[in-house]
C-alpha cells in the first residue's frame, strides 16, 4: 500500500507511463547520478524545467563512508575555490537524485552554500531504473528505515565538513519524501540550524522502519522548520497541517524554542509538488515564492 507522500507522487504524474516506455528510456535518463530524470518521473514538461548553470560552481558525484561501512552517494554543488561554506543538505524527491535535485543543489550553490544531495534509497535499490511506480515502492522506498537516513545525513554533513564546509552553518531542505525527512532530521540532529519542509507528511502509521512521524517529533526539534504546503494537496489534509501547528504551539509554551520559531506557508490553490518544475504539478508563483522564503528562513536563523 502506498503512503500519503507515495500516493501523492504517483497522482503527479499524467497516464500512459507504464514500464515498457520507462525501460525503454532508462539509460538516457539516468547515466548518473543527478543526470537526466528518473524513469517514473515520466513525462517531462520541457517548457518549465530550470536549468541553473554550473559557470563559477564546482559540482559533481561523489561518495562517502558512513558508520556501516557502506559508501553512500552524492550529488554536490558549491563556488568554486571558496571553502568556510555554509552547507545545505538537499533531500530528494520519492524519485531519488536526479536531474531536479542535482539543479535545486546548484541553486544553493549559486547562493553561497555548498549543497550536498545524498542518494538515500543506495542500498535498496535505484530509485532512477523504475518505470513503473507500485515497483519502485515496493521493491525500494518502502524499505528503507529512517535510522538509516539519519546516519547517512550525519555521514554527508561530515564529507561536508572535509571538503569546504561550516559544519557550524547547516541546513536541510526536501521535498514529499524528503520534506517528512526534514522534520526528521531537524528532531535528530544538533548540527542543523534550520530546516525547510517542502510538502512532506506530517502524520502516519509507525512501523518498525518508520517509528515516528513528525507530529511526535514536534515537542524535542532542535531547529525551527519552515513548512512549506499546498492547499490543494489530496495527500496531505489542511487538518493535518494545523494538528502540527497545534503540536508546536504547544511545545514552545513548554519551552522548545526551535518548535516556537516553526511556521508554516500554505499556499492554497496549489498542489502536491507544485516546486517540482519538471512535472504538471508545478506552480511558479508559488514555487518562487517557497524559494526565496527558504533563503531567507536560512539567513535569518543563522545558517548563511
Amino acid at each position: 500500500m502506498l503512503n500519503n507522500d507515495q500516493t501523492n507522487d504517483f497522482n503527479a504524474l499524467l497516464p500512459g507511463q507504464g514500464t515498457e516506455a520507462g525501460a525503454s528510456r532508462r539509460t538516457a535518463l539516468k547515466a548518473a547520478l543527478g543526470v537526466g530524470y528518473a524513469a517514473a518521473a515520466l513525462p517531462i514538461m520541457a517548457q518549465s524545467a530550470i536549468k541553473t548553470p554550473a559557470d563559477g560552481l564546482k559540482t559533481g558525484e561523489i561518495t562517502f563512508e558512513v558508520n556501516d561501512g557502506f559508501k553512500v552517494p552524492a550529488f554536490y554543488a558549491a563556488p568554486a575555490g571558496k571553502t568556510n561554506l555554509p552547507v545545505i543538505l538537499v533531500i530528494q524527491e520519492i524519485f531519488g537524485v536526479h536531474e531536479y535535485i542535482a539543479d535545486i543543489a546548484r541553486r544553493f550553490a549559486r547562493a553561497g552554500y555548498l549543497a550536498i544531495a545524498p542518494e538515500l534509497y543506495a542500498r535498496q535499490g535505484d530509485p532512477g531504473s523504475y518505470g513503473e511506480m507500485a515497483r519502485l515502492m515496493s521493491e525500494v522506498v518502502s524499505k528503507v528505515p529512517d535510522a538509516q537516513v539519519m546516519a547517512d545525513l550525519d555521514g554527508a554533513v561530515k564529507w561536508a565538513g572535509a571538503n569546504g564546509g561550516n559544519t557550524r552553518k547547516v541546513g536541510i531542505t526536501g521535498f514529499c519524501w524528503g520534506g517528512r525527512i526534514t522534520w526528521l532530521y531537524a528532531e535528530h540532529s544538533k548540527n542543523v540550524k534550520a530546516g525547510v519542509a517542502w510538502y512532506g507528511r506530517l502524520v502516519g502509521t509507525p512501523s518498525a522502519l518508520t517509528p515516528k512521524h513528525p507530529l511526535e517529533l514536534a515537542a524535542s526539534l532542535k531547529a525551527p522548520v519552515l513548512g512549506l504546503y499546498g492547499g490543494q494537496d489530496g495527500g496531505i489534509p489542511v487538518t493535518t497541517i494545523n494538528d502540527m501547528k497545534d503540536a508546536l504551539a504547544h511545545a514552545g509554551k513548554n519551552g522548545n524554542a526551535a518548535a516556537r520559531a516553526s511556521e508554516f506557508v500554505l499556499y492554497p490553490d496549489a498542489p502536491h509538488a507544485f516546486h517540482a518544475d519538471y512535472r504538471p504539478s508545478y506552480r511558479k508563483e508559488a514555487a518562487e515564492d517557497g524559494f526565496k522564503r527558504a533563503l531567507e528562513w536560512f539567513k535569518a536563523h543563522g545558517v548563511a
